[in-house]
C-alpha cells in the first residue's frame, strides 16, 4: 500500500457558497474524512482507536488555497503523515484537480487521547509504533506551518453563539470544522464578495460542548489578516485562528 492516500470528492451544489465555489468548512471536511480513510486501511483509524478507548484530535489545522474547486468539479485530496512523535503526529494534504492542478495545501497536527480521560495517550503504543513506517519525508508541502495567534487584551468582541446539537461530534465535542464555519460566519456576505480567503489557521486549545456558549474576539493583525480568538461561557479560551483574506 502506498504511504500516500489519494481520495476523491466533488464540490457537490450545495457545499458551494453564493460564488458557486466550495465553502472552506466543507473543504476542512474532505481533508478530515480523507485524514480518516488513510489511517483506518493503515490500521490507526477511528474505527479501531475506538474500541480500544482511543481517538485522533485535531489540534492544529492551516488550509492555504490558491482557489477552491467550483461546484460539480471532482477533485482529489492527497494525504500523508509527516512526522510522529509520543504525543503528535504531523499530516499534510493536497487538494488536486483530475488533470494535476494543485489547488492548495493544508497542514495539520493530531494529538491522541484517551476516551475515557480525556488526557492524551502514546502514539507509539499502537500496534508497537507501527504509524512510522508510513511517514513520507521527500513529499514537498510548500505552505508554512501554523505559527502561535498572538491577540492582545483589547480585541473587540464581535460575537456570541449558543451550541447545539449539530455541532458536536462523534467525541462528544464541538466539531472542529464547526469552529471554521463559525469563524468565517463574523464577515458579512458583501465582504465576500470582494474578498476570498488565502489562507486560515486555527489552533484548538480546549473542548467545548454542548450548551456552551461561545464568544468570538477579533483584531486585525495586518492588511487582510485577522486574528480570532474564541471564549467559552466559563472563561476558558477554546481555541485561536488567523485568517487572510484577499
Amino acid at each position: 500500500m502506498d504511504k500516500i492516500g489519494r481520495y476523491e470528492f466533488m464540490a457537490e451544489p450545495f457545499h458551494c457558497d453564493f460564488s458557486g465555489r466550495l465553502f472552506m468548512g466543507h473543504l476542512g471536511n474532505h481533508m478530515l474524512n480523507a485524514a480518516d480513510f488513510h489511517s483506518t486501511d493503515r490500521g490507526f483509524g477511528m474505527k479501531y482507536l475506538m474500541t480500544i478507548h482511543r481517538s485522533w484530535v485535531l489540534s492544529r489545522l492551516a488550509i492555504e488555497m490558491n482557489e477552491m474547486p467550483s461546484q460539480y468539479t471532482r477533485f482529489s485530496v492527497e494525504t500523508w503523515v509527516e512526522s510522529a512523535m509520543r504525543y503528535f503526529t504531523s499530516r499534510n494534504f493536497a487538494v488536486v484537480g483530475p488533470d494535476g492542478h494543485t489547488y492548495g495545501y493544508g497542514r495539520s497536527i493530531w494529538a491522541m487521547i484517551d476516551t475515557e480521560t480525556r488526557q492524551p495517550t502514546d502514539i507509539y503504543a499502537i500496534d508497537n509504533g507501527a504509524i512510522d513506517q508510513w511517514i513520507v519525508k521527500d513529499k514537498d508541502c510548500p505552505i508554512d506551518k501554523g505559527g502561535r495567534v498572538k491577540m492582545g487584551d483589547d480585541a473587540q468582541l464581535v460575537r456570541t453563539i449558543d451550541t447545539y446539537y449539530n455541532d458536536v461530534d462523534i467525541n462528544g465535542h464541538v466539531n472542529s470544522v464547526k469552529y471554521i464555519e463559525h469563524i468565517l460566519d463574523l464577515w458579512p456576505l458583501d465582504w465576500y464578495r470582494q474578498h476570498a480567503v488565502r489562507r486560515f489557521e486555527i489552533a484548538y486549545v480546549a473542548e467545548a460542548h454542548q450548551g456552551d456558549r461561545l464568544s468570538f474576539y477579533r483584531e486585525q493583525a495586518a492588511d487582510g489578516d485577522y486574528c480570532i480568538r474564541i471564549v467559552r461561557s466559563d472563561g476558558t479560551e477554546c481555541c485561536r485562528s488567523k485568517v487572510k483574506f484577499v
